[in-house]
């Protein structure tokens, strides 16, 4: 295996952190390597928030917190796993010393008339955007910060808009957790075989 796929194979989704903040010029260079993704039609569809004060993380944390009790509390899921579920989210968001919230705008990217090919033009914005983030992991990696992907805002889209303020057209996609490592995992893949079909 050459040694930059390897490197690549190292990455990890970390959970724990210490409590060492982020210099301004890591951010800074951590949202550049995102903005380098490649984009459809190169519109560029991703927007960033960084959070990183205590008090908007635990704000963020308690109201999406509400949302999911709310959601669990509807599904019949027992008291004793809502507080798990809730403790475990609210832990992730406010013990990283940083927070990126990925969202997407529709705003410079192609209208179309049916709503098929709408739909797929904000799929590709998705995708946009997931690249970005996938970008914003490497480079995290590559500086020798942990990282991890919650998806946790697809869940509650108004929730998070109203509680950052955000634009109306920006849209929360996932939150990525960052900081120095406080942990380390391990973790398999299944074999290649198994998911791929040659023609």
């Amino acid at each position: 295996m050459h040694p930059k796929i390897k490197w690549l194979m190292s990455r990890r989704s970390i959970r724990r952190y210490t409590s060492d903040p982020i210099p301004d010029n890591l951010i800074t260079q951590l949202l550049t390597a995102a903005s380098w993704a490649p984009s459809a039609h190169n519109r560029q569809p991703w927007r960033f928030v960084v959070i990183r004060t205590p008090a908007a993380k635990q704000t963020l944390a308690d109201a999406m917190g509400q949302k999911l009790r709310a959601d669990l509390e509807a599904d019949n899921v027992p008291p004793n796993i809502i507080e798990k579920d809730i403790g475990r989210s609210r832990q992730r968001i406010t013990s990283a010393p940083l927070l990126f919230l990925l969202c997407l705008t529709m705003t410079d990217m192609d209208t179309y008339p049916d709503p098929f090919r709408q739909q797929n033009e904000w799929i590709m914005a998705v995708q946009s955007v997931a690249l970005a983030g996938q970008n914003l992991l490497l480079a995290a990696h590559a500086l020798g910060l942990g990282a991890c992907w919650m998806c946790a805002p697809l869940f509650c889209p108004d929730t998070v808009r109203q509680t950052l303020n955000l634009p109306p057209d920006w849209e929360p996609q996932a939150l990525i957790t960052v900081g120095y490592p406080a942990e380390r995992r391990q973790k398999e893949r299944h074999p290649i075989s198994s998911r791929v079909l040659y023609r």
